[in-house]
């Protein structure tokens, strides 16, 4: 994700996550970049150097809607449990990081809860077998999606 020796804002999101304690950093379940985890949930994935994917809750995101749909650095879809933060200046690092808090206080307060539903990177084909394009296909169906 790293190119040139350039920190990039994803980056810098990530080394400041890996010094809370309530995080644990590993591989996400869709295989694809970096995630960090509470509890044993999923709760925040890189997939790029320019966004990445927050679990909220279905509840949080119904709550924080007004206030998520103002803010450009974020993409949510109607119904959505998780939320993409495009990443791009240290403004949205900041806002990452504070939503971050919000998803941890909303594992928090579920003492007994199912794992998190699947990121968007962990869609099914709609056909078995193997999709051609892999993951650059997935991207591009993600920024062409309705509500991205």
């Amino acid at each position: 994700m790293r190119e040139y020796g350039v920190m990039t804002a994803a980056h810098r999101a990530m080394a400041l996550l890996e010094t809370w304690p309530n995080l644990v950093s590993g591989p996400p379940r869709c295989t694809v970049g970096q995630a960090f985890a509470s509890r044993g949930h999923e709760i925040v994935h890189f997939h790029s150097d320019d966004s990445a994917d927050l679990y909220l809750t279905r509840p949080a995101v119904e709550r924080l809607l007004p206030q998520l749909q103002h803010a450009s650095a974020i993409r949510v879809r109607q119904g959505a449990s998780w939320v993409t933060v495009l990443l791009d200046c240290d403004a949205d690092v900041q806002l990452l990081l504070g939503l971050v808090s919000v998803a941890l206080k909303e594992d928090g307060a579920m003492p007994l809860r199912r794992p998190s539903p699947p990121c968007d990177w962990e869609r099914p084909p709609a056909a078995p077998g193997p999709r051609p394009g892999g993951a650059a296909r997935r991207v591009v169906e993600r920024l062409l999606a309705p509500g991205h």
